[in-house]
C-alpha cells in the first residue's frame, strides 16, 4: 500500500513508523520542518486528568501504556520518556474541593493516585518550597513527561530505517479522491497519487479535510486568550533538583533536559496572542521566574531563554478525532489536543485500521463524522484544556 502522511509532528511520525512496520510504502509531506507545529510548543505531560467522557479517559490511559510499551522496546534513540510521576496541590478551599473531586473520580476509575504529606513530597523533590499550611498533595506515580524532539527522533528514525521517505518543504493544499486512490495536490502545482492518506496536520486539519469534502471543524488556533493558545517559558540551566512534573496553583513546571525547565502559568494564558508573542525578558517572563523562585530552591537568578506562544490543535468539541472521513476508506484523519499522550497509540491504531480495515473499539467515540457539518467554536474555555497533553 502506497500511503501519504501529512505532517511530521508526533502524530505523523508515529503513524509513519507503524505503517512502515506493517510493510506500507510511506511518504511524509511536511510543509516546513519536523515539529514545526504544536509538537514543539507542548508542556508534554503524559496523563489522563479531567479527561471526560470515560471513553476519552480510557483512550488516554491507553496512550500512557503505549509510551511504556514503546520505551521497553529496543531502540537507539536518546531517552525521550520519563515516568517519575506528578505532584499536584491546590491554593485555596475552592481549589482543594475541585482537586478532591478530581482525585475521587480517578480513584473510582482505578487510576493510580494517592494523597501524600508535604514531608513525603519533599522526599520526592528535595528543593520543593511549600507553604507552612500546605495540606495533602495528590501524587500520580505513573504520569510522566516526554521530550518531543527525542520522541520524534525515535519514531521517524525507525520509519526512515524501514524505507519511509520525507518530502519537505512540501505544502499539501488539497486532497481529491479518485477511482484508484487519492490525489495529493501540492502548492507548487504538482500532485502525487497515493492509495491512502493520513492527515496529521494539527491545527491545519480543518482546511485539509474541507478539500477532501468532509470538513472537520477545529477551534480557532489564532484566537488570543482562548483554550487554543498558551504561554510556555523555557529557562536557562538551573541548579535545582527536579525530575518530575509539578502542577501547582500558580505555576506548572517540568524538566526540559540539561538543567533547563519548562514553566507554565495557566492564568497568564489569557494574555497569549500568536500575533503578538511576549518578550523573553518582559513582564510575563519576570512573573513566571518569580513564581518559579517561590516554588523551588536553586532557581535564584532564573531567566527565560525563550517564551513561546503555543497553538493547540483542538477539535471543535475538545475531543480527539481519529478515523476515516465520511464513507471514504482512503483518507484518515488524526487531530487531538492530547497529541503527546496519545501520539504513539493513535499512530499504531490508525495504521492498523488502514491496513486491516478492522475498526478498533478504543476509537469508537472519536470518529470524524460526529463533527462534520458543525460550526467552528472559536472560544472554548481555557481552564478545561490548558496544561493537558
Amino acid at each position: 500500500m502506497k500511503t501519504a502522511v501529512i505532517g511530521l509532528g508526533v502524530l505523523g511520525a508515529a503513524t509513519a513508523r507503524s505503517l512502515a512496520r506493517a510493510g506500507a510504502e510511506v511518504t511524509v509531506y511536511e510543509r516546513d520542518h519536523a515539529l514545526a507545529g504544536t509538537s514543539a510548543t507542548s508542556f508534554a505531560w503524559t496523563n489522563s486528568h479531567n479527561k471526560n467522557p470515560r471513553s476519552y479517559h480510557e483512550l488516554n490511559v491507553g496512550g500512557m501504556a503505549e509510551h511504556e510499551a514503546l520505551a521497553e522496546q529496543p531502540g537507539t534513540a536518546p531517552a525521550w520518556y520519563v515516568r517519575n510521576g506528578n505532584l499536584e496541590w491546590a491554593g485555596d478551599s475552592a481549589g482543594s474541593e475541585r482537586l478532591a473531586a478530581s482525585v475521587g473520580e480517578l480513584l473510582d476509575r482505578e487510576y493510580p493516585v494517592r494523597w501524600i504529606t508535604p514531608r513525603e513530597a519533599r522526599r520526592l523533590v528535595p528543593d520543593l518550597r511549600l507553604a507552612p499550611d500546605a495540606g495533602h498533595i495528590a501524587y500520580y506515580p505513573e504520569e510522566g513527561h516526554v521530550f518531543p524532539a527525542l520522541l520524534v527522533s525515535r519514531l521517524w528514525g525507525e520509519a526512515r530505517d524501514l524505507g519511509a521517505r520525507l518530502r519537505r518543504p512540501a505544502e499539501v493544499t488539497g486532497l481529491r479522491e479518485t477511482a484508484d486512490g487519492v490525489r495529493v495536490e501540492l502548492s507548487d502545482g504538482t500532485a502525487d497519487e497515493a492509495d491512502a492518506v493520513v492527515i496529521a496536520a494539527g491545527r491545519w486539519t480543518e482546511h485539509l479535510t474541507a478539500t477532501a469534502g468532509h470538513r472537520v471543524p477545529m477551534a480557532d488556533p489564532d484566537a488570543a486568550g482562548t483554550a487554543t493558545v498558551g504561554l510556555l517559558g523555557y529557562t536557562n540551566p538551573l541548579p535545582t533538583r527536579l525530575d518530575r512534573v509539578l502542577t501547582t496553583p500558580r505555576i506548572n513546571v517540568r524538566p526540559d533536559g540539561a538543567g533547563r525547565l519548562i514553566v507554565q502559568g495557566l492564568d497568564l494564558d489569557a494574555h497569549a496572542d500568536p500575533a503578538d508573542p511576549p518578550a523573553a525578558d518582559g513582564p510575563h517572563a519576570a512573573e513566571l521566574c518569580r513564581r518559579l523562585g517561590e516554588l523551588l530552591s536553586g532557581t535564584e537568578g532564573a531567566r527565560l531563554e525563550s517564551l513561546r506562544v503555543g497553538q493547540r490543535a483542538l477539535p471543535a468539541d475538545g475531543l480527539t478525532v481519529a478515523g476515516f472521513l465520511g464513507d471514504c476508506t482512503r483518507v484518515y484523519t488524526l487531530a487531538t489536543h492530547s497529541g503527546i499522550t496519545l501520539g504513539p497509540l493513535l499512530g499504531r491504531l490508525a495504521a492498523q485500521e488502514l491496513i486491516t480495515g478492522e475498526p478498533d473499539d478504543l476509537l469508537t467515540d472519536f470518529r470524524p463524522g460526529r463533527l462534520v457539518g458543525r460550526t467552528r467554536l472559536p472560544a472554548l474555555q481555557p481552564a478545561r484544556f490548558a496544561g493537558q497533553q
